[in-house]
C-alpha cells in the first residue's frame, strides 16, 4: 500500500505544474539544500554578524552536521534506490543513488529547528518545507524519503535543542 502511494504522490508531482522556467527555478533553490549549504551559511553569517547569539549559530552548525551524517549512515543501511519513473526521468543530478531519507528533509529540518530561537521561525520552516517540496518536483525522492528526512531533522533538532 505504502508503496503504491508514493508512486501516486511522486507522480503527481512531477507531471503537475511543470514548465521549463519552474524546473529551472526549482532546481536552482533544491541546490541550496545540497550537503546543507543553504543552513550552513546561516549559521556561518550569523555567527559573524549577531555575535551575542554566535553560540546559538555554532550549537545548530554543529548539530545540522550530526544530521547529516546520521542520514548518510541511514541510507548507506537501507540502500534505497533513487525512485524511476516511466517516462519522467529526474530533473536533476545527485551525488548518490541512494534516496532514504532525504538529506535535503532532514537537514532543512534540524536547520529550522535550531536556528528558530535566533531567526524567525515561519521563514525557516517555509525554507524547509520548500526544499522538502523540491525533491519531489524534481523526481529525486518518494514521498516517504522526505518524510522520513524531515522526522530524522526535527527530532535531532529537538534533542539538541
Amino acid at each position: 500500500m505504502l508503496g503504491k502511494l508514493d508512486v501516486a504522490v511522486l507522480r503527481a508531482f512531477r507531471t503537475r505544474g511543470h514548465t521549463r522556467a519552474r524546473e529551472r527555478a526549482v532546481t536552482l533553490f533544491s541546490r541550496l539544500g545540497e550537503q546543507a549549504l543553504l543552513w550552513l551559511a546561516l549559521c556561518a553569517g550569523g555567527a559573524v554578524l549577531d555575535e551575542d547569539n554566535r553560540p546559538v549559530y555554532k550549537r545548530a552548525a554543529k548539530t545540522i552536521f550530526v544530521t547529516y551524517a546520521c542520514n548518510q549512515l541511514i541510507k548507506a543501511a537501507v540502500r534505497r534506490r533513487r525512485p524511476r519513473l516511466e517516462g519522467l526521468p529526474p530533473l536533476a543530478g545527485t551525488l548518490s543513488g541512494l534516496s532514504y531519507p532525504s538529506a535535503h528533509a532532514a537537514t532543512s529540518f534540524t536547520g529550522a529547528r535550531m536556528l528558530s530561537p535566533v531567526l524567525p521561525a515561519a521563514p525557516l520552516y517555509a525554507t524547509a518545507v520548500g526544499l522538502v517540496l523540491s525533491r519531489l518536483y524534481l523526481g529525486l525522492h518518494y514521498p516517504s524519503d522526505v518524510v522520513a528526512g524531515a522526522g530524522l531533522g526535527a527530532a535531532i533538532g529537538e534533542l539538541a535543542s
